[in-house]
This record gives structure tokens, sequence and C-alpha cells, in this order.
């Protein structure tokens, strides 16, 4: 994993979890690995690592069962929430930068919907 040297690591590692909730990787009720072994999977030492998961248990994204470990909400409500706070984030961040360069809200969604015509095409 490569870190932005402008955001802390933790929350680095906590957005890292959150797409492996999101795209499945990480299934609801599934075990996540040892802090250990996340810290040498991403290089990092594993103060940062619990630092991460201590903030996820606090959000209830996953679960701490004292001597199994930590695993993955089984709220899939929860999971949703997250998805689209995420996706909402994603959306503030890019029609933020286009109304910065005068773009209306008529053209952004214009260009979106270009956007989105020509990815569809070019995967056919």
């Amino acid at each position: 994993m490569n870190f932005d040297d402008k955001i802390p690591i933790y929350y680095q590692i906590k957005e890292y979890i959150y797409r492996q909730i999101i795209t499945g990787k990480l299934e609801p009720g599934e075990k996540i690995p040892a802090v250990r072994q996340l810290a040498v999977d991403l290089t990092v030492n594993v103060n940062t690592i619990q630092r991460a998961l201590s903030e996820l248990v606090t959000e209830k994204m996953i679960e701490s069962k004292r001597g199994r470990g930590n695993f993955v909400t089984e709220d899939i409500n929860k999971v949703k929430e997250l998805k689209g706070k995420l996706i909402m984030e994603q959306l503030k961040q890019m029609y933020d930068s286009l109304r910065k360069l005068n773009v209306s809200d008529q053209e952004i969604l214009d260009y979106v919907s270009q956007y989105i015509n020509k990815q569809e095409s070019d995967q056919k």
C-alpha cells in the first residue's frame, strides 16, 4: 500500500478496510486478519493498525470478539450506509472541483452522462 504523507496513516488504513468491506473482499461476518499480520502486510507499526481498528470498532464497522479477533459487521444496512457516505464524499470532491472551474450543474450532469456512455461503449 502506498501512503500519502499528507493524510494520517491510520486514517488511510481505515479507508482501505472500508473499501475492502464495500467491494466484498471482506464479507459481513468475516474475520479480519490479525493486527500483527495487517501490520506486516501493510508495512506499518502495530500501534497504527490498532488505532485504525479501534476507530472501526467505535464506528461499529467491525466487531471485536475477545480471544477470537475482529470481524466485519453483519449489519448489511451499516455497510450500505458506509457505501453511500463514501460515494457522496467522492461526488462532493468532484462537484467542488468542477464548480471552481465555473462548470454549471447542468454541464456537470451532461459531462457525467457523456462519461458514463463512453465508458459503457469502451467496455463493449
